[in-house]
């Protein structure tokens, strides 16, 4: 018995891989196209505060300027230890994207009723990633009968379980 692992211990989570980030209203407000992950160009009283959870994603969006990506309207708190070296919580980010990336995935934002939006950001072995979707835009009716839809699909399942 003495060379058993017990099971039950949890796994310690690895700080160089987590989600620091989601934008929870992005799935109601939008219908997601497509999704690509890309890098962010960060300084590092910024990556301070990415890794104390001081960001928020709720109000940001992606542009293609000059055949770059860039994220606006991202707020990353200011770090309170970086005093002097400190950076501006909402400038303007450069996104990391290859070429093509740009062309085929970007290029689709600037249609007609597309949009851009950031989805989640996470550490990936150590460095700051985007989660970065094309979305088109809900209108109210279909915000409205998307949750229509999912308070049905729950009392289904409910009735299922009672035995129905």
């Amino acid at each position: 018995m003495a060379g058993k692992k017990s099971k039950t211990k949890k796994v310690a989570e690895d700080p160089n891989s987590r989600v620091v980030c989601r934008n929870r209203r992005a799935r109601h407000n939008y219908e997601i196209l497509d999704e690509l992950q890309c890098g962010i160009e960060l300084r590092g009283s910024e990556v301070k505060s990415i890794r104390n959870n001081k960001v928020s994603l709720e109000e940001a969006y992606a542009r293609v300027t000059d055949g770059q990506v860039w994220l606006y309207g991202c707020d990353i708190a200011v770090y309170p230890q970086a005093n002097v070296m400190n950076h501006e919580p909402r400038r303007v980010r450069k996104l990391l994207l290859k070429r093509s990336e740009i062309r085929k995935f970007a290029e689709g934002g600037t249609q007609q009723g597309l949009t851009l939006i950031p989805m989640k950001m996470y550490f990936n072995r150590g460095l700051v990633k985007v989660s970065l979707a094309i979305a088109r835009g809900r209108k109210q009716h279909d915000k409205r009968q998307k949750l229509k839809q999912a308070d049905d699909r729950r009392a289904m399942q409910a009735a299922m379980k009672r035995g129905g």
